[in-house]
């Protein structure tokens, strides 16, 4: 049997990261395994989206997404609350919000409506998130940016639940391993949000090859760029037991993204994303608009670290939104989220529960003609 699917109860090995509960439940219920990303939450919310997700999965399994970064900078590690953080960003830094959203005709506010409700992305943050998913009956929780926190790996040893962590390097692999995590995602560069710089194509056979040699016998999820069957098909035949996605979510009507993102993943070339600090203040791929040219230009003021680059541009991310809704075509021009160089391959919105069964069904058919051009069939 699939490791992964032994250890977590999946029925196919799909795992869909996606903020939107609808999402992971329809995965879910359609056999693939659904993972709430838990960052944009509060305790609070995250508890409702949870309960909300227990009464609709119809027992399927699913898991949760959570990031307990390990490295802080520095210009932040005292900044213990959001008060805090707010009053440490430059004031400057609202001039020129004001000014590149102001050259796609968005009127300009007085005060920069820093993201103050929102609890960031901080260690403390990630392990009080961590306690409510482990209330719940999840199959897995993941951790990102960096080594699984002691907590979370005793807590999933206790509770039985696999705990699974995204490395973008064959070392941080092997640290994960030492740690003691069940599960490990190879995310190549191609992927949506915080990636490193390998490709996914070698990042996982060498991932896959490193543990073996360590003596780790730890199953491994591809991810990154991952938007079809035959690709899952083809990460596993280099040592994969799965895939780990989430850019091809966001092209289904309930993901949390917009109509107009929606409408820009269908136009979108694989080459009109960029990896860029100018949102969370970490290297993360999204689809690539003059915002992150203004803020990654040489006369720029600079990106902030996180979670202080998330507080700036959080609220600004949701005015263009807004303007972009209310039919201002320029703010429809800076419209952008975090997503992989797999958006070249959307070409339609389509159901969750659809893009399940494609999967399956490209999956079979990439096994099928791959046993036939060997004679195997």
């Amino acid at each position: 049997m699939n490791r992964i699917c032994e250890l977590t109860g999946a029925e196919f090995p799909l795992f869909a990261f996606s903020h939107c509960r609808d999402v992971v439940a329809a995965v879910s219920k359609a056999g693939g395994f659904g993972v709430l990303g838990a960052t944009r939450f509060s305790p609070e919310q995250l508890e409702q989206e949870l309960a909300w997700i227990d009464s609709h999965v119809d027992g399927a399994p699913y898991g949760v997404d959570v990031l307990v970064p390990e490295v802080i900078d520095p210009r932040v590690s005292e900044l213990s609350d959001n008060k805090s953080r707010a009053a440490a960003i430059d004031p400057a830094y609202q001039g020129f919000v004001n000014s590149v959203l102001g050259q796609y005709g968005i009127a300009p506010e007085a005060e920069m409506p820093i993201l103050r409700e929102r609890m960031g992305i901080t260690p403390e943050n990630g392990l009080a998130l961590m306690e409510v998913a482990f209330r719940h009956p999840i199959r897995l929780i993941a951790n990102a940016l960096g080594i699984a926190p002691p907590a979370m790996i005793k807590e999933g040893k206790q509770r039985g639940v696999p705990v699974t962590a995204l490395v973008g390097a064959k070392e941080h692999a092997i640290r994960q391993a030492e740690a003691g995590v069940d599960i490990i995602v190879a995310q190549g560069t191609e992927a949506g949000g915080h990636c490193g710089e390998v490709s996914t194509l070698v990042l996982v056979p060498e991932v896959v090859r490193e543990l073996a040699h360590h003596g780790y016998d730890i199953p491994v999820l591809a991810a990154g760029g991952i938007m079809t069957g035959g690709q899952m098909a083809g990460m596993m035949a280099a040592g994969a037991q799965g895939a780990w996605t989430g850019s091809v979510w966001l092209a289904t009507p309930e993901a949390e993204t917009s109509e107009a993102f929606r409408a820009k993943m269908v136009a979108a070339r694989s080459r009109d994303t960029v990896r860029s600090r100018s949102r969370t203040g970490k290297p993360a791929r999204q689809l690539k608009t003059a915002w992150h040219d203004a803020w990654d230009a040489p006369g720029g003021p600079g990106t902030l670290p996180m979670p202080l680059m998330g507080m700036v541009s959080e609220p600004a991310f949701a005015r263009i939104e807004r303007e972009a809704a209310s039919g201002n075509k320029g703010a429809n021009e800076l419209v952008s989220y975090f997503v992989g160089q797999g958006v070249g391959l959307v070409e339609q919105v389509r159901s969750s529960r659809q893009v399940v069964q494609d999967f399956r069904e490209e999956f079979l058919d990439a096994i099928g003609s791959l046993a036939a051009s060997v004679g195997m069939e």
